[in-house]
């Protein structure tokens, strides 16, 4: 979990409210946040510096001592508005070059004017930067930040790009120029981050309206402009990333911070050469909007709460009620809550203002005995059979990705639960069926001796609009058999002794599937439904997990009419 070393005395100042002096009544109130405190000074029984631990990783608002103080204020009963709204214009431009798209396509700023620095605040600054970019920047490859004195900036800025000895500049913490080739090289940074863009025929490049050098996202900032000292009275703040919305929520995380320290926000637009949105205007500090049903929330949270407490619990938890309808009231969630997707979230925070360890402890009204659940008696009675017929059971990931799923089955692309932000390439996706989990580990183990016969029973997700997250998860079998006489026959076989072994009747009727050879593949029906295929593979989906052997292959949904799974 996320740890940020904090003073008491400025936390006190941020909450313009005095805390508790005792480690265990302070950590009464940091409970609200779900955060614990212990001492990081050395003076005997000092709590001045602390170490924050925070318990939940979802909330990077709190990964600073000013947004630690913006949600303490509402649960401490503290009435104050927000500084963080947008105060005018700052009349700044950034214009991007169309080759970043496919490099490093978004970047979002903000200027904020009047800002008080001290060497502690900007320690805190860059503490909340580095955790910002290790974490929910995946290591600066979704996101980084830059910040600026924006007096030594001439506007306006060009995103641009750069050939490695095109532009020179001296890097921060660094007393001589070196072109970017040199600080990839040569500075710390460059070293531990320079894989994110050396692939590039060209670099991406922030510069002003005289091409001086802001930073080499997502490196390295510029000595001369982006150093920001107690003397700073106007920042600069800009983010770049290959995600849109992140790089957004970052812009405002850090935004909000800065504006607490008795800054002024002032927007900047960002004209974009591709995309919806050709015209951006940023910091986008617009709130959510989301609908929280009242009989729901008691019932969870096992609490009988009137209209009144719980839009007064909404409150404190920083939520502002903006109307009440037919048993639910909807609230105005803060543009800052990035953890906030569901109503459930919503009905946590009522929790955590009502106070945990006020409720009541109960005991179950129903006394019930541990058994092992039906649905798995079946999935462990389906891998008996199996490890029986001789097959030895694998375990895959469900994350995947759109190559192995189609293009190395010989399958055009289809609809896939895909992730928004992939950390890496080879899983960007979850699994729509288990055949290409399969054919990728025998790719990988083509140094062991032949026949090979392995199975697997997971779980795969495939797209559901019907379902209220648009998907559905649907358990399988699938199992593959490689060698010199796999074939059709052996996969027949061995799913007649399955099923035999399950008392279900079963046909095989002819059918086509690119992933099989034609001619070799049927699919399997079981009371009427269509619950699988079996087949020998396709020689070109050998070829492409880079198998020389024959191989065959069966995959079953383990549905109802199958086993009795709902």
């Amino acid at each position: 979990m996320p740890t940020i070393d904090i003073r008491l005395s400025d936390l006190e100042s941020l909450l313009g409210a005095e805390l508790p002096k005792e480690v265990d009544k302070l950590n009464e109130v940091l409970s609200f946040i779900k955060a614990g405190a212990t001492p990081a000074g050395t003076g005997a029984g000092s709590i001045e510096d602390l170490r924050i631990e925070l318990r939940d990783g979802n909330r990077p608002d709190l990964w600073s001592v000013e947004g630690m103080a913006v949600s303490l204020r509402g649960f401490l009963g503290i009435r104050r508005a927000s500084r963080c709204r947008i105060a005018g214009s700052s009349g700044t431009t950034v214009s991007v070059d169309p080759r970043l798209k496919d490099i490093r396509p978004f970047i979002c700023c903000s200027v904020v004017k009047g800002v008080k620095l001290t060497d502690n605040v900007i320690r805190g600054l860059m503490q909340l930067q580095e955790k910002l970019d290790e974490t929910y920047g995946r290591r600066r490859r979704r996101t980084s930040i830059g910040l600026y004195d924006f007096d030594l900036v001439r506007p306006p800025l060009t995103y641009g790009v750069s050939r490695p000895d095109e532009f020179s500049f001296v890097p921060l913490g660094f007393s001589e120029k070196m072109t970017l080739g040199e600080i990839l090289e040569r500075h710390p940074k460059g070293v531990e981050y320079g894989h994110l863009i050396k692939h590039h025929p060209v670099w991406p490049i922030l510069h002003d309206s005289r091409r001086n050098v802001l930073s080499l996202p997502p490196i390295i900032n510029s000595n001369d402009l982006g150093r920001i000292t107690e003397d700073t009275k106007n920042v600069l703040v800009e983010v770049t990333g290959t995600s849109g919305e992140t790089v957004s929520n970052t812009l405002n995380i850090v935004t909000l911070s800065l504006a607490e320290r008795r800054g002024s926000v002032y927007s900047v637009r960002v004209k974009y050469p591709y995309g919806g949105r050709r015209n951006v205007v940023t910091p986008i500090l617009k709130p959510g909007r989301i609908k929280v049903s009242l009989s729901e929330t008691s019932s969870l949270l096992g609490l009988p709460l009137s209209r009144r407490k719980v839009a007064e619990l909404l409150e404190r938890a920083g939520f502002r009620v903006l109307g009440a309808g037919r048993g639910s009231i909807t609230v105005e969630v803060p543009f800052y809550r990035i953890d906030v997707m569901h109503p459930v979230d919503v009905m946590e925070d009522v929790a955590i203002a009502y106070g945990v360890n006020s409720m009541a402890p109960r005991w179950p009204s129903l006394v019930t005995i541990g058994a092992l659940d039906p649905r798995e008696k079946s999935k462990d009675l389906v891998r008996e059979l199996m490890v029986g017929f001789g097959f030895q059971e694998v375990l895959t990931y469900v994350l995947t990705n759109k190559e192995d799923l189609f293009s190395k089955m010989n399958l055009g692309a289809q609809d896939v639960v895909e992730i928004a932000n992939p950390r890496i390439a080879t899983y960007n996706c979850l699994r729509s069926w288990l055949l290409p989990s399969l054919m990728a580990f025998l790719g990988q183990n083509t140094h062991v001796s032949y026949p090979q016969k392995i199975f697997e029973v997971g779980y795969c997700v495939v797209p559901d609009g019907r379902e209220e997250n648009g998907s559905r998860d649907v358990l399988k079998l699938a199992c593959a058999s490689i060698g010199p006489n796999a074939g059709f026959t052996e996969m027949k076989s061995v799913l007649h002794s399955l099923l035999l072994n399950l008392s279900r009747p079963y046909g095989l009727e002819e059918t086509g599937h690119p992933s099989f050879i034609d001619g070799r593949c049927g699919r399997v029906i079981v009371g009427g439904e269509d619950v699988g295929v079996l087949g020998e593979i396709n020689p070109t989906v050998l070829e492409a997990f880079g198998l020389s052997e024959p191989a065959a292959a069966f995959e079953l949904e383990l549905c109802e009419k199958l086993i009795g799974l709902g």
